[in-house]
């Protein structure tokens, strides 16, 4: 009960964290000092403080978006463990309910800039769809294939003790799982290479420009709401890359949270050292990360 609770404590807190952390890498790399850590609360608190301003075009789409989709990804986070032994909520098949409760959170994050009947972010919108459409095999296939290798069929055995077993017999299989997941955790998370969340270039805007119209308070929802899902991913990565839980639940849950904190250094230093990719080379990296989980369940299917 005491790390269930930890858990979400750290789920609600930490995520603006990782911004800060990935923020900072991408400062020390290029010479400079960097905001602070603490720097994306402040917006968020800054934000929070503000009034909204809306459109006479928009309906209550427009402002019921930001908070489906903040509650979409919070009940997500419900279903993950998140450094606790166990998941809060955990049941057969959950794997399937953490995809769609994610897919939720964009799909009314698209329908929000839709209803501003702007062609801007309708554009950003239109591609936000078609890349998303490409992430989400990637991690459908990557959550089949650790059902399949781990024999469970919830995320708490999914990311589990039975991941010490897997990574002996199926090592290959989930280091592509691994990779094809970091690839989805970008793209998902508008990152360089997929979209830079810092760019304000109509031309190449994809995430940011369908919540232009948002302000205030909407748009602290929906910049929290990024943080917790970049949190997400990165507990499915650090998970996976743990291997197994570890005997001193102490112990094990500040692992995770190192893992965290190497995931959002990992994202930072991928920034720094790539560019933006092309819109048209974007679903080639989408559909090789596809092909990555794709190969990876093959190979199991096989075992």
């Amino acid at each position: 009960m005491l790390f269930t609770a930890l858990q979400l404590a750290a789920f609600l807190v930490l995520p603006p964290l990782l911004l800060g952390v990935i923020g900072r890498v991408k400062s020390r790399v290029a010479g400079r000092e960097g905001p602070p850590l603490l720097q994306p609360w402040r917006d968020l608190l800054r934000l929070a403080g503000k009034g909204a301003v809306y459109s006479r075009t928009t309906t209550w789409v427009f402002r019921a978006g930001p908070v489906v989709g903040l509650a979409a990804i919070l009940a997500a986070g419900l279903l993950m463990p998140l450094g606790a032994p166990s998941a809060t909520v955990a049941f057969a098949g959950d794997f399937a309910l953490l995809a769609s409760l994610l897919g939720l959170a964009r799909f009314v994050t698209v329908v929000a800039a839709l209803d501003t009947g702007s062609s801007f972010e309708g554009m950003g919108a239109a591609r936000e769809v078609t890349f998303s459409a490409l992430a989400e095999p990637a991690l459908f296939l990557g959550l089949v294939s650790l059902a399949r290798s781990t024999g469970g069929l919830d995320l708490t055995h999914l990311l589990g003790d039975g991941l010490a077993v897997a990574w002996r017999s199926d090592a290959s299989s989930l280091l592509l799982v691994a990779l094809s997941i970091f690839v989805v955790a970008l793209a998902e998370n508008a990152r360089i290479p997929v979209d830079d969340p810092a760019t304000h270039l109509e031309l190449t805007m994809i995430h940011e420009v369908m919540v232009l119209d948002h302000s205030g308070p909407d748009l602290a929802l929906i910049q929290y709401g990024a943080a917790l899902k970049l949190y997400l991913f990165g507990a499915l990565v650090v998970k996976l890359a743990l291997g197994a839980r570890l005997a001193d639940p102490a112990a094990a849950f500040a692992a995770f949270l190192a893992g965290q904190l190497a995931f959002a250094a990992a994202i930072g230093l991928v920034e720094a050292t790539m560019a933006r990719l092309r819109l048209v080379r974007v679903p080639q990296l989408l559909i090789g990360a596809s092909v990555l989980s794709g190969f990876a369940l093959v190979l199991l299917l096989r075992t």
